[in-house]
């Protein structure tokens, strides 16, 4: 599953370049390229690489977040802490889950075996339990809400972009139409003047698309990845709940 998020980001950046490399033949033998479609956005053009090389940035980021730093084989760990925590090895099970506790998920394991390790010196049967569950929810809810918070920028930036070159279009079809209807624009002029305000207009609107169009497909890879995390943190830490609650404190 790991290597389909990462090929998925992947595909996204690839698709982006290759998006923005396109170079269609168009009558007259000039080509369509990133360079002209940039050149012809004009001032919006600007904004709107201002605009994805943001979203590209926080995208390495939340990459590293959670692709590197929430590497971790969930069920190998569990499976791990299981075998100590039968045994009554609760020390060496804690020492595990804080080697790993720069994740999420080892983080909420080490919390709750410490707290396990301290309710059972004072309580006994059902109020065990609860103090067990308390501290791994209080884990849950310390930790878990960051493995998916701000993945909503990569849709606002991506409408971000869309917009701006929506505005680009709306403002270079104004320019062509104030050409047209200046009295004082030669007819020689207003062919040029109308055919640089078109450009501009669909210019704007290409760029715009080719800025949004990565950036969501890379929220919905790093979605995907969020919520599988997620999924491990609810099954493994209510097994791991479970087993503890079954075993004998």
């Amino acid at each position: 599953m790991k290597a389909k998020h990462t090929l998925l980001v992947v595909l996204a950046l690839a698709i982006s370049i290759g998006f923005l490399h396109a170079t269609p033949q168009v009558v007259g033998g000039d080509k369509v390229n990133l360079g002209t479609i940039f050149q012809d956005s004009g001032f919006f053009g600007y904004l709107i690489l201002l605009t994805f090389l943001v979203g590209i940035i926080y995208a390495i980021i939340r990459w590293v977040q959670l692709y590197q730093r929430e590497k971790l084989d969930a069920s190998n760990l569990y499976l791990k802490l299981k075998g100590y925590i039968k045994n009554d090895q609760i020390d060496e099970a804690i020492r595990i889950a804080e080697s790993f506790k720069n994740t999420t998920l080892g983080f909420i394991f080490w919390s709750g075996l410490m707290g396990f390790k301290d309710a059972r010196k004072v309580h006994k049967g059902e109020e065990l339990n609860m103090a067990v569950q308390n501290s791994f929810d209080e884990a849950v809810l310390q930790s878990v809400h960051k493995i998916d918070s701000g993945l909503f920028w990569f849709d606002t930036l991506a409408q971000v972009c869309t917009y701006l070159g929506l505005l680009g279009t709306i403002w270079g079809l104004l320019e062509a139409f104030a050409a047209l209807s200046d009295p004082k624009v030669l007819d020689s002029e207003k062919n040029i003047l109308l055919t640089r305000g078109i450009k501009v207009a669909i210019g704007t609107t290409a760029l715009g698309l080719l800025a949004a169009i990565p950036l969501t497909l890379i929220k919905g890879a790093f979605t995907t990845r969020a919520q599988r995390l997620i999924n491990d943190v609810d099954e493994f830490s209510v097994k791991l709940i479970n087993h503890i609650n079954s075993s004998k404190g």
